[in-house]
Parts: structure tokens; C-alpha cells; sequence
């Protein structure tokens, strides 16, 4: 016997969101599936926070830090990533939230969810385009970088526990590892 999996369109799940019927949910959608968000432990929002700010001050104007607010994708996903590096648009996001061509990268902080972000949400954000996408694993204190997407797959994964990495849309700035992982 199959198992057969409902999938919904981003429509079908804001209207749910709407309804009320997701409000005492945490849940995000990918490739169509609603699926649970790990609560976040001290130590994630802690880092995620700090990174947060550090990323403000770093790009100043250049672009607007958005911490697990969702962003919405055109392969039936609207996940909620830990930190969103993207374009400054203003009121423009009352309207709709960023899409690929406004994320500049990607960040998500994994202890309990390392699978997961490794795992689906790479393939997600490669076949979107994405053209950088950090995941910190919080764990082995370390900041994994995806680069280079080949056949809507990330060809280039670089691991770092210190020194600076240059953002693909930033090559002008020099981000802390450190500051980032906030051991």
C-alpha cells in the first residue's frame, strides 16, 4: 500500500494561515509538504541573534537582515530561514515577501534540525537559485557555505571554524566566522 501525500500551493497555505488554522503551529512549507520547525534552543537564538546584528552593522544600507521571517520560493516553498540577507525594497515587502531575486544569502542555524537544513532545504534553495546559503552547525561549532549551483544542486561546499569569508553578493566585505558561529 502507497501512501499518497497531499501537497499544497503556496495560496492553499497562506489561506490556511489566514483561516487561523496553522496559528498554534510552528510550520513551514517545502516542495508543497507543511512540516514542523524545530523549537529554537538558547544557544541557536543566541547565535542566530547576534549574527543578526553583526550582518546589520557589517552591511549598513546595503541590505536588510530579516531573522525567521519567510521567504517564499517558486518551487511550492516558503520556508523561514534563521537569517535572510536581503534587498533593501521597504513597504514593497507589505505586498509580497522576498523571492529569489531579492536574497542576496541564506543562513540557518542547525543543531536539531542540521538534517533537515542539509538535507531538503539545500536542494530547495539550489533548484530556487540561491546563490549562497550558510548553514551553521551548532554542534561541531563550524559554518558550512554552499556556492555554485549546477543541475539546481550546490557543486561547491567549503567548511570554516575561523577566519573571513566574502559574500558572492559582497565580495567588497570581509564577514567574521567567528562572528557568525558566536561560540
Amino acid at each position: 500500500m502507497s501512501v499518497i501525500v497531499a501537497k499544497w500551493t503556496i495560496d492553499e497555505y497562506h489561506r490556511m494561515i489566514e483561516a487561523g488554522i496553522l496559528s498554534d503551529r510552528q510550520v513551514e512549507l517545502l516542495q508543497g509538504e507543511i512540516v514542523e520547525m524545530s523549537p529554537e534552543s538558547e544557544p541557536h537564538a543566541y547565535s542566530s541573534d547576534e549574527a543578526g546584528e553583526y550582518l546589520a552593522k557589517l552591511l549598513g544600507e546595503r541590505a536588510s537582515i530579516r531573522e525567521a521571517k519567510p521567504i517564499t520560493l517558486p518551487n511550492n516553498s516558503e520556508p523561514e530561514p534563521d537569517i535572510a540577507i536581503v534587498q533593501r525594497l521597504g513597504r514593497e515587502y507589505r505586498q509580497h515577501h522576498p523571492s529569489p531575486e531579492n536574497i542576496f544569502w541564506l543562513i540557518e542555524y542547525a543543531n536539531s534540525s542540521l538534517e533537515k537544513d542539509l538535507g531538503i532545504k539545500t536542494k530547495i534553495y539550489a533548484q530556487a537559485g540561491i546563490l549562497e546559503y550558510w548553514v551553521v552547525n551548532l554542534k561541531k561549532q563550524n559554518l558550512i557555505i554552499f556556492r555554485e549551483i549546477l543541475n539546481g544542486e550546490y557543486t561547491s561546499q567549503q567548511t570554516l571554524t575561523v577566519g573571513t569569508i566574502q559574500p558572492l553578493a559582497f565580495p567588497d566585505i570581509n564577514v567574521a566566522v567567528e562572528k557568525i558561529i558566536n561560540n
